[in-house]
This record gives C-alpha cells, sequence and structure tokens, in this order.
C-alpha cells in the first residue's frame, strides 16, 4: 500500500545534445529544470527511460555494467559541492588514487605515484596534502581535488555540475580559469551545467537553454547570447545585474516552475510567458531553425 505507483515525472523530455571533442556545451536553467538530471543519464549513473546516449559513435542506453565499465575512465563528473562530495575519511591521496587502481591504469606503485603528483601540480596543489583529509582544505582547494580525482583517469568528456556555484567569486574565477586550461591542454570536453550567464559566456563554445525539462533554444555562445529568441532565454539575460544604468527596465518572469507532476499542457514555460498565444497552451513548438547553429522552439518563429 505504501509502495504504490501514485504517478510518474519525466524529468527530462526530448533532450538533444551534441558535444563535440575539445569543446564546452553549457546546458542552462533554473534549479530543479532537470539538468542535472540530464548529466548523470549521460554518464549512466540514472537509467534512463527511452532516448539514445551515444558516446563516440557507441550507444550506452541498455549497456551491461561489464562492459560499460571499460568506458567509465573516459566519462567522468565534477559535482557542485566540494564539501560533500569527497571522502571524507579518506585522505587526499586515497581519494584520487581510487579510480586509477579501479580501472587499472597504472602498472605499477611507482606509475601511479607518479600520476598523482603529476595531477596536483596541474592542479594548483603541492604533494604535501596527498596525506591530508578533505576537512582541511578550503572549498577552493577541494574542488581541485575533485578535479584531480577526475582526471586521474584519463577522461575524455567531463561533466561539470555546477562546480563553481558553492565557492567565492573570486575562488570561482581560479577554478574556470583552471578548467579553461586544463581543456586547452588535454583537449577534452565538457559539459557544463550552470544558471550564471557569466560563466556561459565565458567558458562555452554553445548554449542548450533548459525549461521544465525541455531545451528551449539552443545555439553558438555568441547568438544564443547576443540574439536570444526563446522568452525565457530573454528572461534569463535581462535578470542578470548590470553595473550601467539607464535603458528602458528588464521584465522580469513572475511565478516559479510549474509541477513535475501534473506539467501544463503545451509549451512548459507558457503560464509565465509574457508572449504566450492560445497555440502555446495546446501544442510543444517545434523547433525552428534560425541559423546553421541557432534553433529555438517557439511559436512566435514557426513560419
Amino acid at each position: 500500500m505504501l509502495k504504490r505507483v501514485v504517478g510518474h515525472v519525466k524529468a527530462v523530455d526530448g533532450v538533444s545534445l551534441d558535444i563535440a571533442p575539445g569543446r564546452t556545451l553549457a546546458l542552462v536553467g533554473e534549479s530543479g529544470c532537470g539538468k542535472t538530471t540530464a548529466g548523470k543519464a549521460i554518464l549512466q549513473l540514472i537509467q534512463p527511460t527511452a532516448g539514445s546516449i551515444r558516446f563516440r559513435g557507441t550507444e550506452l542506453t541498455g549497456m551491461s555494467d561489464r562492459k560499460l565499465r571499460p568506458l567509465r575512465r573516459a566519462m567522468q563528473i565534477v559535482f557542485q559541492n566540494p564539501f560533500a562530495s569527497l571522502d571524507p575519511r579518506m585522505r587526499v591521496g586515497e581519494i584520487i588514487e581510487e579510480g586509477v587502481i579501479a580501472l587499472n591504469i597504472a602498472e605499477t606503485k611507482h606509475a601511479q605515484a607518479e600520476r598523482i603528483g603529476t595531477l596536483l601540480k596541474r592542479v594548483g596543489l603541492t604533494e604535501d596534502t596527498l596525506g591530508r583529509y578533505p576537512h582541511e582544505f578550503s572549498g577552493g582547494q577541494r574542488q581541485r581535488i575533485a578535479i584531480a580525482r577526475a582526471l586521474a583517469v584519463e577522461p575524455q568528456l567531463v561533466i561539470c555540475d555546477e562546480p563553481t556555484s558553492a565557492l567565492d567569486v573570486s575562488v570561482q574565477a581560479q577554478i574556470l580559469n583552471l578548467l579553461k586550461e586544463l581543456q586547452r591542454s588535454l583537449g577534452l570536453s565538457y559539459l557544463f551545467i550552470t544558471h550564471n550567464i557569466a560563466v556561459v559566456e565565458y567558458l562555452a563554445d554553445e548554449v542548450a537553454v533548459m525549461y521544465l525539462g525541455r531545451i528551449v533554444e539552443q545555439g553558438s555562445t555568441d547568438e544564443v547570447l547576443r540574439t536570444p529568441r526563446h522568452p525565457y532565454t530573454e528572461a534569463l539575460l535581462a535578470a542578470v545585474p548590470r553595473v550601467e544604468s539607464g535603458g528602458p527596465p528588464a521584465t522580469l518572469l513572475s511565478g516559479d516552475l510549474s509541477s513535475r507532476t501534473s506539467p501544463p499542457s503545451g509549451c512548459p514555460f507558457h503560464p509565465r510567458c509574457p508572449k504566450a498565444m492560445d497555440i502555446c497552451r495546446k501544442t510543444f513548438p517545434a523547433r525552428t531553425q534560425l541559423s546553421e547553429r541557432h534553433g529555438v522552439d517557439c511559436h512566435l518563429y514557426n513560419a
């Protein structure tokens, strides 16, 4: 009786993303819109109920744990909160070497120690941190340790789940600079999950804007941020604090995300959209390509 199913929630619905080698795709949206769920589904940390997830041409959906295990080293994640993502009972050296040992990457203890020492230097830490525990470090240092842990298995794709949101502003800049340098030197691909538009502008090559589990606008960073077309994207950009004064007041959103258990029909944004039409309440809009890379799901642009 207490375990009966009373309904289903579509955390992510109809999302299509493509991340090229050495590039950064930013997934942007309000808290609770499904960004982290999408990232975990890509890594197969949660099983999607439908759809296809491909990595280097290999279909991951439905793959057994035994076959998926060799691919784990190529896909890693850096979590949002460095205070919660590191085991407080393990020393830093043990945290970083855990994946190396599990995936049999280093052949000898000497090679393993060399790899970890090089990683620490690369993320801006010294080797004397190996014997210390996570609670002995600041938030920024812990996030560097988490990044080193992800890089220890030589991944090609790193999913960054709001890795700077729990840090001070000055430390955020340091971590972003580190991620950018690591991408340049190692050729990493990033899926960068965030709600911070300033981070997107600095780090991302492409942007996908998510609302209530769906992508509503997608394109190059320059196109989406300079010429936003979806009313939700426009509202996100209008909400960014600005120093300069003057000009017309920004139109900010009212209300909250709709309930996941009873989502609105049609376009999920229509209850909060200042430009909503009757058709928005009935059908979800098809993708309209505004350019080769810029597309929007909005009835305002349907022919």
